[in-house]
């Protein structure tokens, strides 16, 4: 054989071994059947657990998107400006109008702004036009016993997802959401679909894949359940007085110091709220120029959502544009 014959064989063989793997089950997977044999003690027959890590495929791109995400790679500027951008403002105000009457419900009832549902939804998925094409089940399963970082959390999702097909009667090898099992117009993982997706367009089911309707007063009642308050703001701009400890800023997003603290420290820009509420402090570089902005109460319910302040920062700001841009309109 010659040398051409034998390297041509071995690219062969690597493809083979790429493409198996890509497409292996779950079915003999140690980790997963140590889940399985858990998840038999809370009620699932051994026959259908088989059925579901048979029909369940490992996907290697899953886990090379989970090691590339935006905000460990990107700068704040970077990062703003894929989701700031003038097409999504425009078609933010264009979801609004179409499904005015809804949002306006939702904030009656849940005190959460229209701009700030409609931002979530743009951040997203584009209004519901990119909700993800992987199979909700590979990604959990993937993600579940071949990335130990996160292993337990997935494993997690996966048996509220199989809860969450039988509940709502879906067939769980057919839904699709992104590369982490999010679904939907809002992106809601198997665990927070079933604790706050809600029927909000009254036809007696909760689907966030094909109602618009739906998503709007599940993302609404979504951040009533983790705190918002109403008619309070997200974030102040914050100035300083005195040179910045770096340990005071981007230091985690709970509200652990209050803002008379932060007075004390030199800090300013908040002097007509509540004194005592929490604020946690953070430093974002735009144009080469440092920002000072206080999170507040409902900067930190945002976080809730997706646990980062650029994500937090990104959907607020696209917010307050899709509304001065709605004005205009």
């Amino acid at each position: 054989m010659g040398l051409k014959r034998i390297l041509s064989c071995s690219l062969l063989c690597i493809l083979f071994f790429i493409q198996s793997a890509s497409a292996a089950n779950y079915a003999k997977h140690p980790v997963a059947l140590a889940w399985a044999k858990d998840m038999q003690q809370e009620g699932f027959s051994k026959a259908f657990l088989n059925k579901v890590l048979s029909s369940a495929k490992r996907q290697n791109s899953i886990l090379k998107a989970m090691n590339r995400q935006a905000e460990g790679r990107l700068t704040w500027e970077k990062y703003r400006s894929r989701f700031i951008e003038t097409k999504r403002i425009q078609n933010g105000v264009k979801f609004w109008k179409k499904h005015r009457v809804a949002l306006a419900r939702a904030e009656k009832i849940y005190g959460v702004p229209a701009q700030l549902i409609v931002s979530v939804i743009g951040v997203e998925t584009r209004y519901g036009k990119v909700t993800g094409s992987y199979r909700v089940l590979d990604a959990v399963a993937t993600l579940a016993f071949d990335y130990p970082r996160r292993g337990e959390f997935f494993r997690n999702q996966l048996k509220e997802f199989l809860l969450l097909s039988k509940e709502e009667k879906i067939p769980y090898t057919k839904p699709k959401g992104s590369y982490a099992g999010a679904m939907g117009y809002g992106q809601f993982m198997p665990s927070s679909y079933r604790k706050y997706a809600i029927d909000f367009d009254g036809d007696g089911k909760r689907d966030i894949w094909k109602s618009p309707v739906d998503a709007i007063g599940s993302v609404a009642n979504y951040f009533a359940a983790f705190g918002w308050f109403e008619g309070e703001p997200v974030v102040i701009a914050a100035k300083s007085s005195k040179p910045l400890v770096k340990d005071w800023y981007n230091n985690g997003l709970a509200l652990k110091i209050s803002l008379k603290e932060w007075q004390q420290r030199g800090l300013s820009g908040a002097e007509n709220l509540d004194q005592k509420q929490g604020a946690t402090l953070m430093k974002l570089v735009f144009k080469q120029q440092d920002q000072l902005w206080f999170g507040l109460q409902n900067f930190y319910v945002i976080t809730r959502y997706n646990h980062s302040r650029f994500y937090a920062m990104a959907v607020y700001q696209l917010s307050q544009l899709i509304k001065a841009e709605s004005k205009l309109n």
